[in-house]
């Protein structure tokens, strides 16, 4: 009684159904990926120059203002906008919609005082 030690052989199917598993897996995986990415695209970055003004002038942004002001330089940007002037009660943003980027932050006060130009837009947000 000699046994003879084969190895397991799997089915067409069963190739079939493993390969499809993973390319499904793979497919989820890049979708997932892909959704991130164009995720972090729709948030705003602070560049250091705003992020020091933000500082030295005690602005204080809460995070649901911020996803509203995302939310309309996205808008902006969809209208064609690269470069805008947000304006809050109590701040003005210079805000890159090309790059998606706050350039610099001052307060309201600070911004009656100046001569905004390279904008071709403006955002008015009123709290």
């Amino acid at each position: 009684m000699d046994k003879s030690i084969y190895p397991a052989f799997k089915s067409q199917a069963a190739i079939k159904n493993s390969l499809n598993a993973i390319k499904a897996q793979k497919t989820a995986s890049f979708s997932a990926h892909l959704q991130v990415s164009i995720g972090a695209f729709d948030k705003l970055n602070i560049s250091k120059h705003a992020n020091e003004r933000l500082q030295q002038r005690g602005i204080v942004i809460d995070d649901a203002k911020w996803k509203q002001i995302e939310a309309k330089v996205k808008q902006a940007r969809q209208m064609g906008v690269k470069e805008s002037l947000v304006l809050l009660n109590d701040a003005a943003l210079i805000v890159s919609a090309k790059n998606n980027t706050v350039i610099t932050a001052m307060d309201r006060q600070e911004a009656t005082e100046q001569i905004f130009t390279n904008i071709n837009g403006t955002i008015v947000m009123n709290e």
